[in-house]
């Protein structure tokens, strides 16, 4: 009897425990492999700047900019922000806009700009409000430097 106890508890206790691969946190990298590894994002940034260039709003704001220098470093950011293996090597968001006197309307329109290229990408709706999470705190570091 005391042994059919203590077996019933162990079993208890066991199912308790629940799956070991249900509570491992997942890869750092988990991020960036939903969105398709660098390919998957080299992508997105490529129908990003499709946009971007044809974008009467904003377009102007890179007339004098080095696209495939800025294509080469978006690419490295969203890497890096989702927990790929590139390092980024631009300037800091201030540095990068200082001067510029953003607006709101010009950040609204350059993540308009980019929902829009994860669409015409097929990213899901879910990975799509995941990364403009990820990038909406660098608003104070835009607008207005």
């Amino acid at each position: 009897m005391k042994y059919a106890l203590l077996a019933a508890v162990l079993f208890a206790l066991a199912g308790c425990a629940g799956n070991p691969a249900s509570s491992t946190p997942p890869a750092k990298d988990a991020f960036y492999r939903e969105l398709g590894g660098t390919e998957g994002i080299t992508k997105v940034v490529d129908a990003f700047f499709r946009r971007l260039n044809n974008d009467a709003r904003i377009n102007t704001l890179f007339r004098t900019v080095d696209h495939n220098d800025l294509r080469r470093l978006v690419i490295e950011q969203l890497c890096e922000a989702t927990g790929g293996p590139c390092k980024y090597t631009g300037r800091s968001m201030e540095e990068a806009h200082s001067g510029l006197n953003l607006t709101n309307a010009d950040f609204d329109a350059f993540v308009e700009d980019l929902k829009g290229a994860m669409t015409d990408c097929k990213v899901p709706y879910a990975s799509q409000q995941k990364l403009i999470g990820m990038l909406a705190p660098m608003r104070p570091q835009v607008v207005g430097q």
